[in-house]
């Protein structure tokens, strides 16, 4: 599953790229974690959202409530959960991005194997997103079954979406979108690093 991506365009570059307009305050860092805030494109703009709806979490020991856990990740199996079906069905959105990250290796020596299209400035994978009393806007990557290239890395990859299904996954119907929900099977680039994936 995505954990980690990264995202290096500006916002003006972004804006031109997608046809949007730039919301105030839409600040976002150039590799995104979990509860990390990222760009999202909703109803025609770009927005600062946190990455990943809130999970009420509470401690075994003492059962007091702790600190929320950001679930980043919407399995498109899943979409007719409690926890996705709303926001699937009113509230899909764009996530502009440049490359991905999967943890590749053995136990406590994992590194970070990035995928990107190539020869794209950037490109969009599907999302969702919603209003949350604990962070404000919030968004969650919709997930598939690996296919292609990708397949090589992990066995689930982000929806990617060509140019001319953005439209129709903001707007179209559930089946519609739904129908969108499937593996890349075009070129990806991957990039084995060496990079550690938890860094120190």
């Amino acid at each position: 599953m995505c954990n980690l991506y990264r995202m290096t365009k500006a916002q003006a570059d972004i804006a031109r790229l997608f046809n949007a307009r730039v919301s105030e305050g839409a600040n976002f860092a150039e590799e995104i974690y979990p509860g990390y805030t990222g760009a999202v494109i909703a109803e025609g703009r770009i927005r600062a959202m946190v990455w990943g709806f809130p999970l009420s979490q509470k401690s075994r020991k003492t059962g007091e409530p702790l600190k929320p856990r950001p679930v980043n990740n919407a399995r498109s199996d899943k979409l007719d959960s409690f926890m996705w079906r709303y926001s699937f069905a009113e509230r899909r959105c764009l996530i502009p991005l440049t490359a991905w990250a999967e943890a590749e290796g053995p136990r406590g020596g994992k590194t970070r194997t990035w995928l990107s299209l190539p020869d794209a400035e950037t490109f969009v994978v599907a999302g969702i997103w919603r209003a949350s009393e604990e962070w404000g806007d919030c968004y969650s990557m919709v997930m598939t079954d690996a296919a292609g290239a990708a397949a090589e890395v992990h066995n689930r990859m982000p929806v990617i979406l060509a140019p001319d299904r953005y439209e129709e996954w903001q707007g179209g119907s559930i089946d519609q979108a739904k129908a969108l929900c499937r593996g890349w099977t075009g070129p990806l680039e991957i990039d084995r690093t060496g990079e550690a994936w938890f860094r120190r």
